[in-house]
């Protein structure tokens, strides 16, 4: 399969995206990524795990490949083991769709750590569309229920669902009391 135009450009969309959110983890530390505001919905940790378990499940619909195992624990381990700071993955269960967040640093992982896997997701997904022909980027795929969507439309999905939960944390930079990063 050759790629083309159009995949390189929803592939950079997906890269740009990703340095877009970027800007807006400054300021924030390992004490903070976790800290969970009452009039918010969503803490740091959990928005990075969330488009990242995101990215990665649509990745897998054109690579084909699973959850990685070394960002996700997916489904829970029978002992009640539900990802963790220490083992530096994700829970995927804790960051899907419908999920609360918890202000507990120890069942996230590190801020560096969210950050590597929300930046290994944009990748994957990114290097996925880069190989999809036109017949796969119009190919229609399950996604949300019972909607059924072609590829390059959920891409742009993912895009904006990266800058919807973009938009989660500038409002809740704005709730710590976080400089603009526009200063």
């Amino acid at each position: 399969m050759s790629s083309s135009p159009r995949a390189a450009i929803l592939a950079e969309s997906v890269l740009a995206s990703k340095q877009l959110l970027s800007r807006y983890l400054a300021g924030f530390n390992d004490a903070t990524h976790v800290r969970q505001t009452p009039d918010l919905p969503n803490h740091l940790a959990w928005n990075l795990g969330h488009l990242a378990l995101t990215m990665h499940r649509v990745a897998g619909c054109l690579d084909g490949q699973d959850l990685p195992a070394s960002d996700f624990l997916s489904p829970p381990a029978a002992d009640g083991y539900h990802g963790s700071r220490d083992k530096g993955i994700f829970d995927a269960e804790a960051v899907s769709f419908g999920s609360r967040p918890e202000e507990r640093h120890d069942r996230y992982p590190s801020l560096a750590r969210c950050t590597e896997i929300f930046n290994h997701a944009c990748d994957r997904l990114a290097a996925a569309v880069r190989g999809c022909d036109d017949a796969k980027l119009d190919e229609l795929t399950p996604w949300g229920g019972n909607q059924q969507i072609p590829f390059w439309a959920l891409i742009v999905r993912m895009v904006f669902h990266n800058g919807f939960h973009t938009g989660q944390i500038a409002d809740l930079r704005r709730a710590l009391g976080f400089k603009s990063i526009f200063a």
